[in-house]
């Protein structure tokens, strides 16, 4: 069953809290909850929290250490590539979107070794 949470500033200010303790698998769990009903309305900020997402889904991977962690993370991190442009400012929450956008640019620098 589909846990859906309708208070997206909400997620967006517990997916912040969460990048900033390392905790991203949290992040992306918070987040899906939000995103379900921005996906099921075909709301036009389903795309970009989707790739936030999959943004912190990517540093979970990192954190983790997973198998053939190089192709996972780039992989994973192309959603989040392909929707950042969707952070622009007459959206709703745009403030929180574009801190959530700040912290994961700050993680691909951090991670460069990586996701380069």
């Amino acid at each position: 069953m589909l846990t859906m949470n309708e208070d997206l500033e909400g997620a967006l200010q517990a997916y912040l809290k969460l990048l900033d303790e390392e905790e991203y698998f949290e992040a992306h769990e918070v987040l899906e909850e939000a995103w379900h009903p921005l996906r099921l309305s075909e709301h036009p900020l389903a795309n970009l929290a989707k790739g936030l997402i999959n943004a912190a889904i990517t540093f979970e991977h990192i954190k983790r250490n997973r198998k053939n962690l190089k192709a996972k993370a780039q992989k994973v991190i192309a959603s989040y590539e392909r929707h950042k442009h969707l952070c622009v400012e007459d959206i709703r929450a745009y403030a929180l979107f574009h801190q959530a956008c700040e912290k994961v640019e700050a993680l691909k620098v951090k991670h460069s070794d990586i996701l380069s």
